[in-house]
């Protein structure tokens, strides 16, 4: 197997074991970290050398809750409220007039934004309309090269999306487990993206739940939010109903109590905040803090990038200025000034966006630090870049300054995604044409 060493990086591992490494390198060897040391000697004259010179070396942004597909429509919904996003998405709008060949682009593009963007690691929660649809959805994940959660979900019909709906897309699921997802050791796995008692009925809720584990999934819905969030209290009732579990994913959780964040921590459970998109579309304060401070570690998504740009540098951003915001007003409330710490630090945000992310999509034995045995998932940022130019507090410049052209280079399983600022084996000429194409019929079934 080809060997890699990556030669005097700034490394952030994420493992609290390793600790930083001001400078040192990393030895990787097909798709797998071997060993990192200061200073790393091998003889091999087969190996690759990396110069890492100038360079922060980091494990990959891992996003557990992205909407793909709508990479085709990106910014349409930039001044939309949820009920827009809702009734122009779902309810048998844009989301059920896709063809199977706009979903294989839409895929693709979107994989491809976030790995030029150091994301390595998505939960593409999908809205399936048939199985050619499904099939094309998985294509455009595989040809992109990222790791990722398929979360096969139900359509964007409004028969479906009800919450007196019984409905179920149970056999389906099963065939695609079946038919592309045989084993939990590749690039790609499954999941079930499942409306939730929110969207569906509770029965239905119970079946897709049940089918999720029948299928060893991850299972993930959208709960929590919005003026009925609080009313539901749906965490509480899966846990009367004994449903709660580490596999189960709850996206936003904007508007529940802290009683239910603490079932979460007793009876397993993760929760998905979605930070920009949360604040501008309506779904209530992100629920960082309120998962913090009863004990739970969140995850980052990017949601829906029909809205906003589709890397992690702006959720973590966001999501650490907005609960700063909150603590601080409280404290100014009471008449002091906050300080001299803040409520919440730079590395607690680039956990949420990598090792916590890897534990939500249960891939924390693969991914989420630079660690001896993990896959090598890497993502190197210039440090000479304008705008970082000199690094002092690393983690500091990559959670609060960084933007996504500062990222340099990015591996998956090892493999080179990106090299010196560009993306490698993309024929970005007939990707665009295929992409305008794509937009342009969607766009001409989209009902105003």
């Amino acid at each position: 197997m080809v060997k890699k060493v990556f030669k005097g990086g700034n490394i952030i591992t994420m493992d609290p074991h390793i600790g930083d490494l001001e400078k040192g390198d990393i030895l990787v060897e097909g798709s797998k970290i071997i060993d990192i040391q200061r200073e790393i000697h091998i003889d091999d004259k087969e190996c690759e050398i990396i110069d890492a010179t100038d360079m922060i070396i980091l494990p990959g942004f891992i996003d557990t809750h992205r909407h793909t597909w709508e990479s085709l429509i990106r910014n349409i919904g930039a001044d939309w409220s949820l009920q827009t996003y809702l009734s122009s998405i779902y309810y048998g709008n844009i989301g059920s007039l896709r063809s199977p060949d706009d979903d294989y682009i839409g895929n693709l593009i979107g994989a491809l934004e976030a790995l030029e963007a150091g994301v390595t690691t998505i939960l593409d929660w999908t809205m399936i309309i048939s199985q050619d649809h499904t099939d094309e959805l998985i294509r455009g994940l595989q040809e992109s090269g990222i790791r990722a959660v398929f979360a096969h979900g139900s359509p964007g019909e409004g028969t479906f999306w009800d919450r007196e709906s019984e409905r179920v897309n149970l056999e389906q699921a099963r065939y695609t487990k079946k038919t592309h997802f045989s084993s939990n050791d590749q690039l790609i796995t499954m999941g079930l993206a499942i409306r939730g008692p929110e969207f569906s009925a509770w029965e239905a809720t119970v079946k897709e739940i049940e089918l999720a584990r029948e299928l060893d999934a991850i299972c993930s819905m959208h709960l929590g939010f919005g003026t009925w969030g609080a009313q539901d209290r749906s965490i509480e009732k899966l846990n009367r109903a004994g449903l709660l579990g580490k596999d189960l994913n709850f996206t936003h959780a904007n508007a529940v109590s802290p009683e239910e964040i603490k079932m979460l921590v007793e009876k397993g459970g993760s929760v998905s905040v979605t930070p920009e998109v949360e604040m501008m579309m309506g779904h209530g304060y992100p629920a960082t803090g309120l998962c913090l401070e009863n004990g739970l570690n969140p995850a980052l998504g990017v949601d829906v990038v029909t809205s906003t740009a589709g890397d992690m540098f702006a959720q973590m951003k966001f999501a650490l200025q907005a609960e700063r915001a909150r603590v601080n007003q409280k404290i100014l409330d009471e008449g002091n000034m906050p300080g001299p710490e803040l409520s919440i630090s730079a590395r607690k945000m680039l956990e949420l966006a990598t090792i916590e992310g890897a534990k939500t999509l249960d891939l924390d034995d693969k991914v989420g630090s630079l660690t001896p045995g993990k896959e090598a998932d890497i993502v190197m940022i210039r440090t000479s870049d304008l705008n970082l130019f000199p690094i002092n507090d690393p983690v500091g410049a990559v959670v609060q300054t960084c933007h996504a052209g500062n990222v340099d280079s990015v591996f998956v399983g090892g493999k080179p995604i990106k090299r010196e600022g560009k993306m490698l084996n993309i024929d970005i000429t007939g990707l665009k044409k295929q992409a305008i194409e794509a937009r342009d019929a969607i766009m001409s079934r989209y009902q105003r």
